[in-house]
């Protein structure tokens, strides 16, 4: 069993159609970025973007 520590983005954001916040998931700080301009056009609507450490277990077969 091998881990391995990588670096993901998650973005939240308002979503105006359904009145709630959202989360998704990102592997580069590029696409989380180009998610969240989209999302945060308007003076109500708003998007984050975290960086976030996890840890990747693999199990050998």
């Amino acid at each position: 069993m091998e881990n391995q520590a990588v670096q993901e983005f998650h973005v939240t954001y308002f979503d105006a159609d359904c009145g709630r916040a959202r989360s998704e998931v990102f592997e580069t700080l590029e696409e989380a970025e180009r998610f969240a301009c989209r999302h945060s056009h308007g003076e109500d609507n708003w998007a984050v973007v975290a960086a976030v450490t996890v840890e990747r277990v693999q199990i050998a077969a």
